[in-house]
């Protein structure tokens, strides 16, 4: 056979998606990587809850057995530039099983916070493993050597899995001064000297307050953080207030929409520092806020300066995005599976792409037809993407076929979608028949935002780039790709396991 048609024979479908239609299979370690970004375990269209969990399982220790060091550095990457965390951690338990070398090495880069910790043991028993031997205990011991009050306060909640308490029953670690000791015993219920946790002593006097005034001095006092405070007692207006303050940017975020019910909004110095505090670029940066966050955050608040101060938030988040050229198509599926989070933040990432470009680039959508989105350079993200909704079927060949048909030249073409073809003539197909008519060269980025295993092209497509996730990283990686970096895949194997901070 000639090495032209082993090719040809190699580039045909070789699988069928969800809803039955030709696919391709990827490989594994993209797969992995796949499953590790976009998996929350949650329900999509196509697929439920056990299914999900049944493939990542397997994925998992097919990973495990097969690559894992591409494991280990993949499980970081999701954690840390992926903003992931049941998957990771999932993998992690997995992880231990085959390889508790890299399994130590990894840990404290997946299990950052106590709510991890309490997933990661969650998961454990779940698979079977008890607490899990000798080097899990180890690494648990590290992590909680660690716990402060601030730790204590937040994320000790009883009823969802372990908590701290609960780990500390488990791993028996040795506190090394008697401050610590004290925590430990607090933590685990018992009698213990909180005169020694001026924090803690604060949130349990906060549960007996009987007055408001009272209430507020214990928060102010004990720097009680927001969490803490709601989970103790029901804020008034007059908490939310002094709780306001003291919020970091994310947790100010979420809970505008409760600030608003509570009438906090309605004083215009509060809406002043929450503006102040939203615009700070800085603030942005180091608070890792996922751009749907923002979207979500805009959809439920009315207040007019707080609409526009998320407005310039998102434009501020998508800033430093390298460019990506000119010559860009930008399609975004708004089939029916689409609607809901995935809409959400594909529009948001189309529209960032779109204006990196200077406005000189496409921007079509697609079902089983396609419109011209007639974005605008001027309006905002936010308030564009809020126009555009989920309607009918998926025909992802649909928008390189209008390509094609009207001799548009580019040079890159980014599609997002969740890659459910069922209607029409495939993607790949007409993407060849772009190159064999208007552009040989062009380069294909597919930014896939839902898990499922199969693929709209084959792994051996040297143009075609796959990048998974919900975080603004996915735009900088098909930014960097387009400037000659690698693909998505590799950047993970090139991870430096050995210079974990």
């Amino acid at each position: 056979m000639s090495m032209a048609k082993k090719l040809f024979g190699a580039l045909r479908p070789d699988a069928y998606n969800k809803d039955n239609y030709p696919a391709y299979t990827r490989s594994a370690e993209e797969r992995y990587v796949q499953t590790l970004m976009t998996n929350t375990m949650g329900n999509t269209y196509y697929a439920d809850q056990h299914e999900l969990l049944g493939d990542a399982a397997q994925l998992h220790h097919e990973m495990a057995e097969a690559n894992p060091n591409f494991m280990a550095r993949a499980l970081v990457f999701a954690r840390n530039a992926g903003f992931m965390r049941l998957q990771p951690l999932f993998g992690l338990a997995i992880l231990s099983m085959y390889r508790p070398d890299l399994f130590a090495k990894i840990f404290r880069q997946v299990v950052r916070i106590p709510s991890d910790l309490s997933d990661f043991l969650t998961i454990l028993n779940g698979l079977g493993r008890g607490e899990g031997g000798r080097a899990v205990k180890r690494q648990v011991n590290r992590f909680l050597s660690e716990v402060s009050e601030y730790w204590a306060m937040k994320y000790n909640g009883r009823g969802r899995g372990y908590s701290l308490g609960d780990a500390i029953a488990t791993a028996h670690p040795k506190p090394k001064d008697l401050q610590q000791q004290a925590l430990f015993r607090y933590l685990r219920g018992v009698e213990a000297n909180l005169a020694l946790l001026p924090q803690v002593e604060a949130l349990e006097s906060l549960k007996l307050a009987a007055t408001e005034e009272e209430q507020i001095r214990l928060i102010e006092r004990g720097k009680l953080p927001y969490e803490t405070v709601t989970g103790a007692i029901k804020p008034s207006r007059a908490v939310w207030e002094a709780l306001l303050y003291q919020m970091p940017t994310f947790a100010l975020l979420r809970h505008l929409n409760a600030m608003q019910r509570a009438g906090v909004l309605e004083d215009a110095r509060h809406v002043e520092y929450i503006v102040q505090r939203l615009t700070d670029p800085q603030a942005l940066s180091k608070a890792k806020i996922l751009p749907f966050r923002l979207a979500t955050a805009f959809r439920q608040v009315e207040h007019p300066e707080l609409r526009d101060a998320l407005r310039e938030a998102a434009e501020l988040t998508f800033d430093n995005l390298p460019e990506l050229g000119d010559q860009t198509a930008i399609f975004l599926d708004i089939s029916g599976s689409m609607n809901g989070q995935y809409l959400e933040i594909g529009a948001v990432f189309a529209l960032a792409l779109y204006k990196k470009t200077r406005g000189s680039s496409l921007f079509w959508l697609f079902d089983t037809e396609v419109t011209d989105a007639k974005p605008s350079r001027k309006d905002s993200i936010l308030t564009q993407a809020a126009q555009i909704y989920a309607r009918g079927g998926t025909d992802t060949g649909a928008p390189v076929r209008k390509l094609t048909r009207e001799g548009k030249k580019v040079d890159q073409i980014v599609i997002i979608t969740d890659e459910q073809q069922n209607s029409g003539s495939p993607f790949y197909e007409e993407l060849k028949r772009y190159r064999s008519k208007v552009n040989r060269d062009v380069k294909a980025f597919i930014i896939d935002i839902a898990p499922y295993r199969h693929a709209m092209v084959p792994v051996q497509d040297p143009h075609t780039y796959y990048i998974y996730g919900w975080s603004d990283t996915v735009l900088s990686y098909i930014a960097q790709t387009v400037q000659g970096y690698s693909g998505l895949t590799e950047q993970v194997a090139a991870l430096d396991l050995d210079h974990l901070q």
